[in-house]
């Protein structure tokens, strides 16, 4: 008899482009053969708002069961923001009351999800949550504590330091990690719990066919191009990524473009050499990483790269923000990439690849080799089905 395992997430539909998101439907994915999976979430699509867009009930999606509940509460951004500029300086002395209302104003808060986990824990036999920030996490794992895995796909931003999650954290039944810089990360910042579990990651699956050239007479692009994929927003370091590609145009007399493919939460610069084309289709985004040059990653937190492991895949080099220790951790076990911690460098970098083009190739290569190894869904899945859930 299969083992029930519910994953529970903040979103869950083929239109969310959130890591955590992804993640949890492409594992779900490629573990139904072998476990009988319920992905849990909430109706909300949008991640700013959390307004309920998909219907109530359950939903087949990607082959996956997925049972939505409704928002109980929209998310007031003005007002979140406002909190968490009043909570960020006083993690350490802030009540345990403020931190909850703060996680409350986060978000997403469902109650119909919160009491059908409750009236409900008995029907599965394992719970495996995605992400650690999010209410859907904070309010529901300490109800199945004891059948609770979590990834907490961590990375070291403020809210980790609020003091709440000394006791949150030593819940879980037991973790998984994505990368090796996120369990030692959450180990440093909790050494109290002597906290473990295996570092597993995804799979790379790509489509059986792709074209640069489609994608370039679809979108009449022809110049080489840099290409960005994710959510565009200040926090994933798109700010300073535009900065830098704008001062570094204003350097070369060759033609290049920046290409982004995600949802915008922030202004665009209006330029000429910046592409902005918005959420697209999968097959769109797989044509893309066989069109572009060069990917580049410019977030400083990150818990694991999917689109790094997808464009080494696709043969191509990357760049990456060289603050974030899990982007430069990747490159260098992959040797698929290179990082930069500031203009000159981001600068200098680009310029070199363009001039070396032997360099670009080997690490193309380079990368390609090690996802093919390390991030193939074969042995994906066998590392979670190796998990003692009886620990």
């Amino acid at each position: 008899m299969k083992r029930k395992v519910a994953f529970v997430v903040q979103r869950c539909g083929v239109e969310v482009g959130g890591g955590a998101e992804n993640l949890c439907l492409q594992i779900a994915q490629h573990l139904v053969e072998y476990w009988d999976i319920e992905i849990l979430t909430t109706c909300a699509l949008d991640y700013m708002t959390w307004e309920n867009h998909y219907p109530v009930g359950i939903e087949e999606v990607s082959g996956v069961k997925v049972r939505r509940f409704r928002i109980s509460q929209k998310r007031n951004v003005k007002a979140f923001n406002r909190l968490s500029e009043k909570l960020a300086p006083r993690l350490q002395t802030a009540s345990l009351e403020e931190q909850e209302s703060w996680m409350k104003a986060q978000g997403p808060m469902s109650q119909d999800l919160i009491q059908y986990i409750s009236q409900h824990r008995e029907d599965y036999d394992t719970f495996i949550f995605f992400g650690y920030l999010y209410a859907t996490t904070y309010f529901i794992l300490p109800l199945v504590a004891d059948k609770a895995y979590l990834e907490p796909l961590a990375h070291d931003e403020w809210t980790i330091y609020m003091t709440m999650w000394d006791e949150f954290f030593q819940k879980p039944r037991g973790f998984i990690f994505n990368t090796p810089e996120e369990k030692s990360f959450v180990q440093k910042r909790f050494p109290q719990l002597k906290i473990d579990g295996p570092v597993i990651g995804i799979g790379v699956d790509p489509p059986e066919s792709y074209s640069a050239e489609r994608f370039r007479e679809q979108y009449n692009i022809q110049d080489p191009f840099l290409l960005y994929i994710g959510r565009i927003d200040p926090s994933k370091g798109c700010e300073e990524l535009f900065q830098y590609f704008i001062h570094l145009r204003n350097q070369e007399s060759e033609p290049r473009k920046l290409v982004l493919l995600g949802k915008s939460v922030m202004t665009i610069p209006e330029h000429p050499d910046i592409i902005p084309l918005g959420f697209v289709e999968e097959q769109t985004k797989w044509d893309a990483l066989a069109a572009c040059d060069l990917l580049v990653m410019p977030s400083p937190y990150e818990s694991l790269s999917i689109v790094l492991l997808e464009a080494w895949t696709m043969g191509k080099a990357v760049l990456v923000n060289g603050k974030s220790d899990v982007l430069v951790g990747q490159c260098r076990r992959g040797n698929g990439g290179l990082w930069y911690e500031n203009l000159d460098e981001f600068e200098y970098i680009l310029k070199l690849l363009k001039q070396n083009t032997k360099i670009q190739a080997a690490l193309s290569n380079q990368g390609h080799s090690f996802v093919l190894k390390q991030y193939n869904w074969e042995t994906i899945t066998e590392q979670y089905r190796a998990v003692d859930f009886s620990r």
